[in-house]
């Protein structure tokens, strides 16, 4: 009885979906292993040299309590940072849980609070963890009362603007407007963390490794967000 092959099917495609979702999971994978190698080197001292160079390089020559550029710099800057602060992040968190919830998106909108709220949390027990002290090597544009690593401002500016924009951008078809949405985000991220170097308010490792844990927040937020979509627990992408 002679027995024949069967012929060879085709290899399933990969799912462009879990591709991506590879992706975004290794980036996040870096940004925490990058916060953790900043991390480390913060507590054995590796870093102040940097940290004082970068701070001292901000201010004028021979006066640490000056700022380099004009006075209406300082302004913007001061400007700038309090789209970092708590208030100015748990406002546009409401405003924009209020317009998801109005647009009929309530998963997105319950997923968008819970994302933020907890990032909020783990950046204070990031800081309660490493509790350590603000700069000391120039003077304080602003006040300060908290302690300093991760800094607060980057990382929260990170966990908000981050997963609002991704959240967003799930429930958008329109390329354009992802793009969009994205661009802002890493916008106002990168602006509120260099208005707190500048002020002299955190050191730069600071606010690097608030960027490196808000991004790794928000990008897990990101693969959380698919996987509650795919089961109906967030709304779809926008048909049009």
């Amino acid at each position: 009885m002679s027995m024949t092959r069967p012929k060879p099917g085709k290899r399933p495609s990969a799912n462009p979906a879990e591709i991506s979702g590879l992706l975004v999971l290794a980036i996040a994978a870096a940004g925490l292993l990058l916060f953790a190698f900043i991390a480390d080197g913060v507590r054995e001292g590796e870093t102040h040299a940097f940290d004082e160079a970068i701070l001292l390089s901000l201010r004028q020559a021979g006066n640490p309590a000056l700022p380099i550029g004009p006075l209406w710099l300082e302004i913007v800057v001061r400007d700038f940072t309090s789209l970092g602060s708590t208030t100015v992040l748990g406002v546009v968190t409401l405003l924009t849980a209020g317009y998801l919830a109005v647009d009929g998106k309530r998963g997105a909108a319950l997923f968008m609070l819970v994302a933020t709220g907890g990032g909020a949390l783990l950046s204070l027990a990031l800081k309660i963890g490493f509790d350590r002290a603000r700069p000391d090597v120039v003077g304080h544009l602003v006040d300060v009362h908290t302690l300093s690593f991760p800094s607060g401002h980057a990382m929260g500016a990170a966990v908000t603007y981050l997963t609002l924009g991704v959240l967003i951008v799930r429930t958008e078809s329109q390329r354009r407007i992802k793009i969009y949405v994205l661009g802002v985000a890493v916008t106002l991220t990168l602006l509120v963390g260099l208005s707190r170097i500048y002020l002299g308010v955190h050191w730069p490792t600071d606010v690097l490794a608030g960027w490196c844990a808000g991004s790794a927040w928000a990008l897990l937020c990101w693969l959380a967000a698919n996987w509650l979509q795919r089961r109906g627990k967030i709304e779809p992408e926008d048909a049009s």
